[in-house]
């Protein structure tokens, strides 16, 4: 785990989720959202996605997990995310998920941070800023 005085603008860290029906079914259960976009075949099959489509917020749920696992790590307070959507993401589809550090403000111990995710292949399906208050304990 870097120290504040460590980091440095242009840090990264990345994480990769493999996107399943399973998963998707454990985060309708913790997130609450059965949008059957997201859960039937047979309604998703009709809609513009031609079939089941991940939940937004499962690929942009692994910011928070770079941010207090990785970089910058324990001691991480998530202040604020802007997220957009930007193509969607489909069983089978492997994400990978990226936090880089596009500034610093020392006095506060406050850092911006550009959040990206894409399946692999290329294809952006996430962007956005997160701001983090980093106070290790």
């Amino acid at each position: 785990m870097p120290s504040f005085s460590e980091m440095r603008e242009g840090d990264f860290a990345e994480k990769s989720l493999e996107v399943t029906g399973g998963l998707l079914d454990a985060f309708a259960a913790v997130s609450q959202d059965y949008n059957p976009m997201h859960m039937d075949e047979a309604y998703s099959s009709r809609s513009i996605f031609g079939r089941r489509v991940a939940h937004g917020m499962l690929p942009a749920s692994v910011v928070g997990a770079i941010l207090g696992t990785l970089l910058p790590g324990p001691g991480t307070v998530y202040l604020s995310q802007t997220l957009v959507f930007k193509a969607p993401v489909f069983i089978g589809d492997t994400v990978v998920v990226r936090a880089e550090i596009a500034a610093m403000d020392d006095v506060a111990g406050r850092v911006l941070l550009r959040t990206t995710a894409r399946v692999e292949g290329g294809v952006q399906v996430l962007d956005g800023e997160a701001v983090i208050l980093f106070r290790p304990a």
